[in-house]
């Protein structure tokens, strides 16, 4: 088959343990999946699902580019599930065997947009998607993992704890997110499904370290780069 222009790489993954990398396909990201203060307002009544790009997801080290046209650039942790067989309608009961690992990953927020977009009722996809939006540690084999997961995610800044969640409090558990995902459509091998941010979710600065993960499952260590050449704030 002939192209027009190269494609793009496939992004991927480390599988701890092997040389085998897990190529990413799409990424679907779970809203509000734990309790938050009653300042941010009642839980939806059924999981609510937004996306970023597969080229949004990079590996967690290093520096954490800041993104443009933002003040308020926002960490949540949260459990991924890497998905390796696919399926349309999974029974909840079944809905674990679809599952091939897991890793700990971050849903970096421009919550400035996120918040405008909120109050005028537009899409979320210039909070959501930029760069380097999504790092992920290496996906540790659900084979290696005793379930259900019995562990907690947390994160630090500069050495401050900021969010720390047991994933018990979930208010909808892995498998129930993987069941009703697959009833707005077919599941493939290649997605990515990451599973909602406990409280704790606030700004950070350039020059920041970020240290966050998931117990038993990894850990990640980041440096916050600079602000872009030529930043604004929000301009949307």
């Amino acid at each position: 088959m002939t192209y027009l222009f190269n494609p793009p790489a496939i992004v991927s993954l480390p599988i701890r343990g092997s040389d085998a990398r897990f190529p990413v396909g799409r990424v679907f990201c779970l809203g509000r999946n734990y309790p938050w203060p009653e300042s941010y307002g009642a839980a939806p009544q059924e999981p609510v699902f937004f996306m970023k790009p597969a080229s949004n997801v990079v590996e967690a080290l290093g520096e954490l580019p800041f993104p443009p046209q933002t003040d308020e650039f926002c960490h949540e942790i949260e459990l991924v599930a890497a998905i390796a067989k696919g399926g349309a309608n999974i029974a909840r009961e079944h809905a674990l065997e679809h599952v091939f690992g897991f890793a700990a990953g971050l849903d970096m927020t421009r919550r400035d947009h996120q918040r405008k977009a909120k109050a005028e009722g537009l899409p979320w996809e210039a909070a959501k998607v930029f760069e380097a939006s999504a790092p992920m540690t290496a996906i540790v084999p659900a084979s290696e993992c005793d379930w259900p997961l019995d562990t907690s995610l947390w994160l630090q800044v500069n050495g401050q704890e900021r969010q720390r969640a047991h994933l018990s409090q979930q208010t909808w558990a892995l498998a129930e997110v993987i069941s009703r995902l697959s009833r707005q459509l077919p599941l493939r091998p290649g997605d990515l499904i990451m599973t909602g941010s406990p409280p704790g979710v606030a700004p950070l600065n350039p020059g920041d370290t970020l240290h966050a993960g998931i117990d038993g499952i990894g850990e990640l260590h980041l440096h916050v780069g600079p602000r872009p050449v030529g930043h604004t704030a929000n301009a949307a």
